[in-house]
């Protein structure tokens, strides 16, 4: 089976870890992962990598954006900060609509969060959700997240669902805790779909429980495909050989820039014929590198992260 990308849309009720173990039954083959825990209780894209080419670029997807749709209910708190987990106290929430939608929308732009207990997130080296079970809480420290934003804001008391874009990290459950903490009665959430991962989208999502196992081949997409808009340089056939090799790429390696991209981007690296071989850092931004090319300074333009070979 060809190595390849799924957009996979995985059900309420199944863990990530479920549908990574139903398609290696599917297509025998053991190099499987996925671009980010989705939740047991919530659904939609599930990014999966199949084969070594596609694992290797997962942790790259892991740092997309991210949009969700939510629906959260006032008042209530629970251990996990979502409907699954023990209730842990209910209040009245005796605040009015207005204060509600401005509160909601009072979260768009960058704050500190700090990840649930009962989480897929390590501390050294355990899930947080296995040491809760446990009854070791760990209280990590907050992390700073971004709220790109929150859109569709339905208020019918005590639920209220909107849909939110967020960057890499956020944990949705922890933002409707933060909302209903602002609020003064907590809040919890009851209802989770994440509908895009970075260009992959719900709507073209398939759900790998009822793919027949001889079909799984004919959804998988190729890295050149899902990589398509990221921007990056092609190389010469000398600079492919010395990348797949471990060289970090110089000037002299490389045969054209393709599409603009800052110092400290990921950015694709090519061969002549469109194969992605590696994702690199750059070290120069794509002008900078042209600017280089054309008074022929052989610098090196970008260090290497992850070779994908042929």
């Amino acid at each position: 089976m060809k190595s390849g990308l799924l957009n996979a849309y995985k059900p309420k009720g199944p863990t990530s870890h479920d549908v990574v173990e139903e398609l290696r039954r599917k297509t025998k083959v053991k190099k499987i992962g996925h671009a980010g825990t989705l939740d047991p209780f919530a659904r939609g894209v599930l990014v999966v990598g199949i084969g070594r080419r596609a694992t290797r670029i997962l942790d790259i997807l892991k740092d997309t954006r991210k949009v969700y749709w939510v629906r959260m209910r006032l008042g209530l708190i629970t251990e996990t900060f979502d409907i699954t987990g023990e209730v842990v106290e209910e209040r009245e929430c005796g605040v009015s609509k207005d204060e509600i939608e401005r509160v909601v929308r009072s979260f768009v732009g960058s704050y500190e969060q700090v990840p649930p207990a009962y989480s897929a997130k390590k501390y050294r080296g355990e899930r947080l959700y296995r040491l809760a079970r446990e009854g070791k809480i760990v209280r990590l420290p907050p992390r700073r997240v971004e709220i790109f934003g929150i859109w569709d804001l339905e208020i019918d008391p005590p639920f209220v669902s909107f849909r939110v874009e967020v960057s890499p990290g956020t944990y949705i459950r922890s933002l409707c805790m933060d909302i209903g903490y602002k609020l003064g009665c907590g809040a919890t959430a009851v209802e989770l779909v994440r509908e895009k991962v970075g260009e992959f989208e719900l709507k073209d999502s398939v759900n790998p429980f009822q793919i027949p196992p001889d079909d799984v081949e004919r959804y998988l997409i190729d890295i050149e495909d899902a990589l398509r808009s990221m921007p990056g340089v092609v190389l010469k056939d000398t600079g492919v050989v010395k990348v797949l090799n471990g060289g970090h790429p110089f000037l002299e390696d490389v045969l054209k820039v393709e599409g603009d991209f800052s110092k400290g981007e990921l950015l694709k690296l090519t061969s002549g014929s469109g194969r992605i071989v590696a994702i690199a850092r750059a070290d120069r931004s794509s002008g900078y590198i042209e600017t280089l090319m054309r008074k022929g300074r052989n610098e090196r333009v970008a260090t290497l992260e992850r070779v994908l070979g042929v």
